[in-house]
């Protein structure tokens, strides 16, 4: 069983015995819990269980991510966890968010300005459990890692031993490391502890790659303490334990068995699922049931971190995939991620929501402040979206000529988007394509064949061939491959992810040689130069074609986009790229915050690979139907 699988169905695997912990199993947690204040604060890992400043402190985190919200969202979610009863936001760090290229960083364009995030954390009482990296998993595209390390076909991520991987470690530390420095809790800041790395026993086994990062860490003055996060099963067969760290349990609640691992270090629930992430093609949007684990663990005064509390969206490029260390059965994350958890994807106080809260407030002396209403909503008419542009007519310049079909990474230096492959061939057969990565539609002379996917779903096809005609003439036929990408997998083995085409196309058996490749990367500068196409070019009945709307508003809130009419494609909203839409669901609306809309005219553009008509756009208050 994969380890991802294997975590789900462990949610509600039976507490072991107690161990010493905070308050005992009965109590209630007495006083008025220490708060950051802005004065030095001593966190320590003290003999099984957490200390604050001397005193016992159970840890109450709910995780989301400032990349996942929108900014102007950050402070009411921050509200709603501690409305819940927790007193600690865990926070990953998405490297790639910062650094799409080597050593151009940006950390306050759209939701980048974490110290800000972290700020508000503090201004509300709340503490923070910081997850850094570099890397992450959090069914981010590459786990968080840059995608122009896969530019090197040779390099060897997640090891000290590849010179180029840590110093580009090195490079991202370098820059984060003094921003976080002065929030750790020492110095006056929310930080009570940091991660090392991620789920790092799922991957290798080399724990002095796990003590280099650390020591990487303290070279910028962060002293901890540091903890890990890992899956039982695997840290006991990985042996990757760090001595001396706080061991977080990810879908485990075997403390008896995990404090054998730490000694006399705290164990807790590293990562406890209230939800779970859904792929393109579920049947459903996945869910859980946390409530007998919480009240559990509340009992007993156990720390722990739930994962999520509010999960958020996966805008523009960044949701990840899974697969098998052998790259098959891969599957993309949709672009909610709302994750079933307790407080969703727009804000909204769930059953799950109210059911832990009341467990939680239960054991403690103190009262917790009521929950914000959640941001309001708007309805627009339904909006008719038609025929703006064909991707056949805007083909950046100049195309490589290839011997055969490489990756987007090494062919252009594209970390996402499309990328078109095209060869003339002067007979027909079986055009095989094995290593199209991870979706690609066939034209030949201009018709539209057949698509092939990667993605093996309910509602698809697996054929990996096509068949082309012979030529009308003697001259031959244009055969053109347009392949859309998915999110780098971010999860285990298969970290070399590389899109395009990354295999042999073969002909009735043969290798085909000697393609031209167009880049189309669907960036800013990409979109905001599309020309409106000419309605008489045969580019118009073709698929692969842009589509506008316009809706106009009179009040601002937020909704999400009804794309239940569309095939597979993108949506734009006023330029900004929301994420993808796949008719094979489960998701077909996508989440669009106020903020994103202005006042009167909205544009919204829609990338479709198989429409080539006119159809709706309708808007909704949830995600799901």
């Amino acid at each position: 069983m994969e380890r991802r699988d294997f975590l789900r169905f462990a949610l509600l695997t039976p507490l072991a015995a107690a161990i010493p912990v905070a308050y005992g199993e009965t109590e209630k947690a007495s006083g008025v819990e220490p708060i950051p204040d802005g004065k030095s604060h001593r966190f320590e890992l003290s003999r099984q269980h957490f200390l604050l400043d001397g005193t016992p402190f159970q840890i109450r985190s709910g995780e989301m991510h400032p990349a996942r919200i929108p900014a102007e969202y950050w402070l009411h979610r921050i509200q709603m966890a501690k409305a819940m009863g927790l007193n600690t936001i865990a926070v990953y760090l998405m490297w790639n968010y910062f650094e799409s290229e080597p050593g151009d960083f940006d950390f306050t364009t759209e939701r980048r300005d974490f110290v800000r995030f972290i700020n508000l954390c503090q201004q509300e009482g709340m503490w923070v459990y910081l997850r850094p990296g570099p890397y992450v998993c959090a069914e981010w595209d590459l786990g968080g890692l840059p995608a122009y390390l896969l530019r090197d076909p040779s390099i060897r991520v997640r090891t000290k031993d590849d010179a180029r991987y840590m110093q580009a470690v090195q490079r991202y530390m370098d820059a984060v490391g003094p921003k976080i420095a002065p929030l750790m809790a020492n110095r006056g800041g929310p930080i009570l502890m940091m991660q090392i790395e991620n789920e790092y026993a799922s991957f290798g086994h080399d724990r002095e790659y796990l003590l280099r990062l650390r020591a990487m860490w303290q070279a910028h003055g962060i002293e901890g303490p540091f903890s890990i996060s890992d899956g039982l099963d695997q840290l006991q067969k990985a042996g990757t334990y760090v001595p001396g760290a706080a061991l977080g349990l990810d879908g485990d609640t075997d403390f008896a068995a995990a404090q054998a691992i730490a000694g006399d270090a705290p164990v807790w629930v590293g990562e406890g699922y209230p939800g779970w992430l859904t792929h393109w093609g579920d049947l459903l949007f996945q869910s859980g049931n946390y409530l007998p684990t919480l009240r559990k663990l509340m009992a007993e005064g156990r720390s722990f971190n739930m994962y999520v509390v509010h999960g958020g969206t996966n805008f523009g490029f960044t949701a990840g995939a899974n697969a098998r260390n052998d790259y098959a059965f891969f599957e993309p994350v949709i672009t909610s991620y709302d994750y079933g958890a307790p407080i969703n994807e727009r804000g909204e106080a769930t059953r799950d929501y109210r059911a832990f809260r009341s467990v939680i407030t239960a054991h403690l002396s103190q009262p917790v402040p009521e929950p914000p209403p959640a941001p309001p909503t708007i309805h627009f008419e339904d909006a008719i979206a038609h025929p703006y542009a064909s991707i056949w007519d805007n083909f950046p310049m100049p195309s490589r000529q290839v011997k055969k079909p490489d990756p987007n990474e090494i062919l252009f230096a594209q970390n996402h988007g499309m990328v078109l492959y095209r060869k003339t061939l002067s007979t027909g057969g079986l055009l095989n394509m094995e290593g199209v990565r991870d979706y690609g539609t066939v034209f030949s002379g201009g018709k539209y064949l057949d698509y092939v996917s990667r993605v093996n779903k309910p509602g698809l096809h697996v054929r990996q061939n096509v068949d082309i005609p012979p030529p009308a003439n003697g001259a031959g036929a244009m055969v053109e491959i347009l392949v859309d990408s998915f999110g780098h997998v971010g999860y285990g083995q298969a970290m070399y992810d590389f899109k395009g085409i990354v295999g042999a196309v073969t002909l009735n058996g043969e290798e085909l040689h000697d393609w031209q490749a167009h880049s189309l990367p669907l960036d800013d500068a990409y979109i905001a130069g599309l020309p409106p196409m000419d309605r008489n070019s045969p580019s118009a009945l073709r698929p692969g074609m842009f589509f506008k709307a316009i809706v106009k508003l009179d009040q601002l809130g937020d909704c999400y986009l009804d794309m239940s009419e569309w095939d597979k494609g993108y949506v734009w909203v006023n330029g900004k790229l929301l994420g993808r839409y796949w008719r094979i669901g489960p998701q077909q609306r996508l989440y669009c915050p106020a903020s994103w809309f202005v006042h009167g005219h909205n544009e919204l553009l829609v990338f479709d690979m198989h429409r080539v008509g006119a159809a709706t756009i309708r808007s909704s208050n949830h995600l799901q139907f």
